[in-house]
């Protein structure tokens, strides 16, 4: 396998040594919250040339505006702003990209390159079997894989194109791994929600199951996670559960961040629209030419999520009715 050093050293270096601003969704969980801080460190300490500040969309703090106002301070006009989310979803499209909006027109002088997401790569493939192999080494069950089902949990998108890139991640990650499933539920918003994947799990005569959450971070959602696979051993004691954590500070992931950090500062970023309802909803509107930027706010306004609050796509009939719409 190649070593984090010899990755690094594959990824051209960044010339502008613009600052980074590595922007995380955000949790009231304390330890949540430090994993993304600790990141940001860790990724500081592999160049010191430019400063590295962590702040967070939504639920606590800094706030986006509150980190560019940290680089305002040491003299900087110019940044770079990298999403760290794994998919490109509404956060990524329009919920961060309109804080920038916001603190353009406070600070007029400002001028951003904003990253991508980190998406589906390779190196995020070859990550998740890594996490699944650790996980077998530990297990003493003697089960193989024929009589695995793999369980991929995301975190749930209203976002169709969002929610089919986890899919195709499932496919990419079933393939060639001798697993007898790699299924694929959610926690929230979309489905099917975890509880369907245990069934489906079950359904399929599963002796050991392995529930894999993709978060980068962990979370009052990833604690969710936990405590089902917890509940799900206590009511199938024949069956083996593995309940995996979430990814982590992971070399792999400060590659891609200096990948993504290399594209947006030369100006290389680019995204498949083709399949985004965003996208389609301003092809359909005959009134504007909105050109599908993702640079602009387009009304959406900038939400805190409490998860405890009722969940508009519980549904499965309201969801289908409503999904491709855009608020």
């Amino acid at each position: 396998m190649v070593s984090f050093q010899e990755r690094s050293a594959l990824v051209p270096s960044v010339e502008s040594r613009l600052p980074v601003l590595l922007v995380g969704h955000g949790t009231r969980d304390d330890s949540g919250r430090q994993a993304l801080i600790d990141l940001a460190t860790a990724y500081q300490k592999l160049d010191t040339t430019r400063p590295v500040v962590p702040c967070f969309l939504e639920l606590t703090g800094p706030t986006i505006l509150e980190g560019i106002e940290q680089c305002i301070q040491q003299g900087h006009t110019e940044l770079v702003v990298l999403p760290v989310l794994l998919f490109a979803a509404r956060h990524n499209k329009f919920d961060v990209t309109a804080e920038l909006d916001r603190a353009r027109l406070k600070y007029p002088q400002l001028h951003f390159h904003y990253g991508r997401h980190f998406g589906i790569r390779p190196e995020v493939i070859e990550l998740l079997h890594d996490r699944l192999q650790t996980a077998e080494q530990g297990d003493t069950s003697g089960i193989g894989r024929s009589e695995t089902v793999v369980l991929l949990v995301g975190r749930g998108a209203s976002d169709p194109d969002a929610n089919g890139d986890v899919y195709k991640l499932a496919r990419l990650l079933w393939e060639g791994s001798g697993y007898q499933s790699v299924e694929v539920c959610f926690i929230g918003i979309t489905h099917p929600r975890l509880e369907q994947g245990f069934e489906r799990a079950l359904l399929l005569g599963a002796k050991r199951v392995i529930v894999l959450p993709y978060f980068l971070f962990t979370g009052v959602l990833v604690k969710k996670i936990q405590a089902a696979v917890e509940l799900q051993c206590q009511n199938h004691p024949e069956i083996t559960f593995l309940g995996l954590p979430e990814i982590g500070l992971h070399p792999l992931l400060l590659t891609l961040l200096q990948e993504r950090e290399r594209e947006a500062a030369q100006g290389e970023v680019s995204m498949n629209c083709e399949m985004c309802k965003f996208r389609r909803a301003a092809l359909n509107d005959s009134a504007h030419d909105h050109g599908h930027n993702h640079g602009h706010d387009h009304g959406h306004g900038h939400h805190h999520h409490d998860h405890d609050a009722p969940d508009p796509y519980a549904q499965l009939d309201q969801y289908h009715g409503r999904i491709w719409n855009v608020p």
